[in-house]
């Protein structure tokens, strides 16, 4: 049987080792973590995403951690921004939590094929094979390596020593999670306001609610995250309409509100070796404006698995899948750069609707 090993534990890594099992390959999962957890707070998943939990048999669990929810914008004024040419089916996701979805993918994979507190530190790759050193000294050998390791991938690292990350300028975001009885969410809004500011709230599957709030071209933060994130937020509330979404920033606890200065990885000039293949943000990182990373993520799980059933030959399967996968992120690239750089609130909405209707009826 074709040996995989993944390497991260995340939500693209444990979609990808389900979505390579299910074609046949024994695979395992290896986690720098020393428990499989999420350091995130909700996570919205689109359509092209719940098809392929669909595909892998885990759509009952996956509904079971999360709602849905729908993507539409409004100023800072609190009016609508409608897209007639866009109908409900661009606007719809599922709002999903983090960890527990998380838990939910280590428990379909088997928790006895994820190996905790272990990471690639090198790969040696030959015609054959790939030989995997890990950080507790040990090493083996896999017929095939996936490097689903995120932003700062070894595997990438490796293959690509060039590719590093860098800064999206400017550009930063502020979270949290409140639990059940914290805060009265009883809606959701989305915001595009001044000062390239966006943001909003919901309410969770489990009565609690998320907040966001981010700014593109952002001065640099110098106080605390939560009093940057209640400026950021006043650039959403004309006249009192978005009081809803200080009140739960207000409840989140200081030292639970994230910030995050926003990473990308630049474009790669290839995401495969014979034996080895990028998947998820180890090979395209980008800007969370669009909300769509671990979608397209778990979009690679299916298209590497299909490639590999279709190409009994490995770096001919990996070849294929980088022929596929490159110039979709150019079409994403393009699409997240439109609606970056918006001149209006309602040009946000457009462009943002425009992107989502392209990916989710795209492979």
């Amino acid at each position: 049987m074709t040996r995989a090993l993944v390497a991260g534990g995340g939500i693209v890594g444990l979609t990808t080792a389900l979505a390579l099992r299910r074609v046949g390959l024994d695979v395992t999962v290896v986690e720098q973590a020393p428990e499989i957890r999420s350091t995130g707070t909700s996570l919205g998943l689109w359509r092209n995403a719940l098809a392929v939990f669909s595909d892998l048999g885990i759509a009952d669990r996956i509904r079971a951690v999360g709602r849905p929810a729908s993507m539409y914008f409004h100023d800072a004024a609190g009016r609508l921004l409608e897209t007639p040419e866009h109908g409900p089916a661009d606007h719809d996701y599922f709002l999903a939590n983090r960890p527990l979805l998380n838990d939910v993918l280590a428990d379909a994979v088997g928790r006895a094929h994820i190996r905790l507190s272990t990471r690639v530190a090198a790969y040696t790759e030959t015609a054959d094979s790939v030989t995997v050193h890990f950080s507790d000294g040990s090493a083996d050998t896999f017929d095939l390596l996936v490097g689903a390791d995120g932003l700062h991938s070894a595997v990438r690292t490796h293959l690509i020593p060039s590719a590093m990350p860098r800064p999206h300028p400017g550009h930063h975001t502020w979270r949290g999670l409140l639990p059940p009885g914290a805060a009265d969410v009883t809606g959701a809004a989305m915001t595009v306001g001044h000062h390239r500011c966006r943001g909003g709230y919901a309410r969770t599957h489990d009565g609690g609610a998320y907040w966001l709030v981010s700014q593109l071209g952002s001065p640099t933060p110098t106080a605390g995250a939560k009093s940057e994130a209640l400026t950021r937020a006043e650039h959403l509330n004309d006249n009192g309409w978005n009081d809803q979404l200080l009140t739960v920033i207000a409840a989140t606890p200081d030292d639970q509100v994230l910030h995050n200065p926003i990473t990308i990885v630049p474009p790669l000039p290839r995401w495969t070796s014979h034996r080895v293949a990028l998947a998820g943000d180890a090979a395209h990182a980008m800007s969370p404006h669009i909300t769509a990373g671990a979608s397209l993520g778990i979009q690679d799980a299916a298209a590497l698995s299909h490639h590999l059933a279709a190409h009994p030959d490995m770096p001919q399967a990996l070849a294929a899948y980088e022929s596929d996968r490159i110039p979709h992120y150019a079409r994403v690239r393009t699409l997240s750069d439109a609606v970056e750089h918006y001149r209006t609130p309602a040009e946000f909405a457009h462009r943002y609707a425009a992107f989502t209707h392209w990916m989710i009826n795209s492979t």
